[in-house]
């Protein structure tokens, strides 16, 4: 059994629900405080063991590309003013290995993944998708759970949470059996936001898979399918027919980043949790509401 060691990250949607913000910046250079958004996925990959990371981008995406590139003239800046703690970060960022490839058609999630088959060469990999963010402090990250999942099983693994009932209208549920782990469920089948009383589980896919290459020839074959694009969620229903796929419901934090609230709650709360900002920002908060 191969072990997982590269990931993509697909990045080359338009980010409309974030308009006039993302007319000229990416969605993804959007920051949570002062860290870019996907530089919080990329640190979960690594932190998970990923070895390789590919970015699917897109149009007008190069501020990604230059996130994480070498900044001669700035870290020189840096380093005659004495600023050696953001020297050491902005290099640090520079030295992380990505590869980039762009989607030269915006025809979906499952498109996107498809241009990743080259790189990831017949191994079984991992998506991290940039809308979530899950915080889990001290604890193992989100991809670093389905990659133990994957080391026990063999096989494919979704990403999910339990959502509350009045949620699951707003993703697609996981219909499956029961196993031994009662975090887990074997895939039967998938089903695309559904009515509470259609709902088959409360198990919401979101934003962390851990794939097997034979998704590739799937999603070759797969036809365009909801808004005429062709859906990563249509493959991996054929891949569960074919060989175990499994929903494992993930611990952390997640954050919805496609969502204005989500994004917001994401800022407020990564502040608190900061050192130097947590006490501070807890305090303004508290006058502010006081004063509502």
């Amino acid at each position: 059994m191969q072990r997982i060691r590269k990931a993509v990250i697909p990045a080359a949607g338009f980010g409309t629900r974030f308009l006039p913000a993302t007319k000229a910046t990416p969605k993804e250079m959007l920051p949570i405080v002062d860290k870019p958004t996907i530089q919080y996925i990329v640190e979960e990959a690594l932190a998970s063991g990923i070895e390789e990371i590919l970015i699917i981008s897109g149009h007008a995406k190069r501020a990604i590309e230059d996130h994480f590139d070498s900044a001669p003239a700035l870290e020189m800046e840096l380093e005659k003013k004495g600023k050696n703690e953001l020297l050491k970060m902005v290099q640090e960022t520079a030295a992380i290995k990505i590869h980039y490839i762009r989607q030269q058609q915006m025809r979906g999630l499952g498109d996107a993944i498809l241009c990743a088959r080259a790189f990831m060469q017949d191994e079984p990999f991992a998506v991290l998708l940039g809308d979530d963010v899950v915080y889990n402090g001290d604890g193992k990250p989100a991809l670093q759970q389905l990659i133990d999942v994957y080391n026990e099983t063999g096989s494919s693994v979704l990403g999910c949470q339990t959502v509350p009932e009045d949620k699951v209208s707003s993703y697609g549920i996981v219909k499956g059996e029961p196993t031994d782990n009662k975090r887990m469920l074997r895939v039967l089948d998938m089903v695309e936001k559904p009515s509470v009383e259609d709902a088959p589980s409360r198990m919401a896919v979101l934003g962390r898979y851990v794939i097997t290459p034979a998704i590739f020839d799937i999603l070759a074959h797969t036809l365009p399918g909801k808004g005429n694009e062709i859906q990563l969620t249509d493959a991996l229903q054929v891949l569960a027919k074919r060989q175990s796929v499994y929903a494992y419901d993930f611990e952390g934090i997640r954050y919805d980043l496609g969502d204005k609230l989500g994004f917001l709650k994401a800022t407020v709360e990564f502040a608190l949790r900061r050192e130097d900002l947590g006490r501070p920002f807890q305090i303004y908060l508290k006058r502010l509401v006081a004063n509502l």
